[in-house]
């Protein structure tokens, strides 16, 4: 069914309101996946306060002409959707995800990090990069390390004091 102009304009605006309120978008190639892993992917992504919205390229290309994103716009090729949301890593770490996980219905085709447009590579990149929690907890063990080799000296020297 054809949309109206009205239906048009509405899609236009979400989108363009998308971009305007999330921190980073990823461009989502998801020709070839089953209604079944559709359904999963966006339930996933809601649990993960990530939104999630398919819009004609068109529009998705007119509605972020307008933003003030650096850099050229890749190419949107197949069916594409946007991946959004406030965290800045959130987005391209589940897509990526699910990239692995369907190899064949989903793939990551570029997006807008920080302001800027952003390759496929560049978006694969971001996605590898760990959840703030697991970084605090690498950044504390390396915090820890030292201390606990000096205690671990400590044992050893009151073990041979006391032998």
């Amino acid at each position: 069914m054809a949309r109206t102009k009205v239906q048009k304009k509405e899609i236009l605006d979400k989108v363009s309101k998308i971009a305007d309120d999330s921190q980073s978008l990823v461009f989502v190639n998801f020709h070839g996946l089953k209604v079944s892993g559709a359904t999963e992917v966006r339930r996933k992504l809601k649990s993960e306060g990530i939104g999630y919205f398919v819009a004609k390229k068109s529009i998705t290309r007119k509605a972020l002409e307008g933003k003030k994103i650096t850099g050229e716009m890749p190419v949107l090729e197949g069916e594409v959707g946007i991946a959004y949301g406030i965290d800045l890593i959130a987005p391209a770490r589940e897509i990526y995800a699910f990239q692995k996980k369907f190899k064949q219905g989903v793939s990551i085709v570029g997006g807008v990090f920080e302001g800027k447009f952003m390759t496929k590579a560049e978006m694969e990149g971001i996605a590898l990069i760990p959840s703030l929690d697991t970084l605090r907890g690498m950044f504390l063990n390396v915090i820890n390390s030292p201390i606990q080799g000096f205690v671990v000296a400590l044992d050893q020297i009151a073990k041979k004091k006391t032998a």
